[in-house]
């Protein structure tokens, strides 16, 4: 039976997936012509992950579903079932904080020039100036 902190980790990890895969899909986009890469919704919710996971590590700030799966997981033994095993080893890592925040930043980065780079749509059609 999947616990609601299983839950939680897959929705981690599906947000992570949507941003690293985000950033990956509008490169990838941009050089093929897909036109779903430059939908400004998609754009600009890919942006703001990737600001807040920055903002969140600049300021010392744990992530919230860190927080919650470890709240719903207690301090008991660990009765971890496999997906959840390979979720956690894909997702947490043991390295200072200070590395973390530096990834953070420079992806953020990245993706802010992305958005320059490869310039969203307005919903009516219209693309961002220069």
């Amino acid at each position: 039976m999947i616990s609601a902190a299983d839950l939680v980790l897959v929705a981690h990890f599906l947000f992570v997936l949507f941003v690293l895969a985000g950033l990956l899909a509008v490169w990838a986009g941009a050089a093929l012509g897909w036109r779903w890469v430059r939908n400004f919704r998609f754009r600009v919710a890919h942006l703001g992950a990737v600001l807040f996971v920055a903002a969140e590590s600049l300021v010392g700030a744990a992530c919230p579903l860190t927080l919650w799966e470890d709240w719903l997981r207690g301090s008991g033994p660990s009765r971890a079932g496999f997906i959840q095993r390979w979720l956690s080893r894909l997702l947490y890592y043991d390295f200072p904080a200070w590395a973390f925040t530096a990834a953070y930043v420079a992806f953020a980065l990245i993706v802010s020039a992305t958005w320059f780079a490869v310039r969203p749509r307005f919903p009516h059609g219209k693309r961002l100036s220069r």
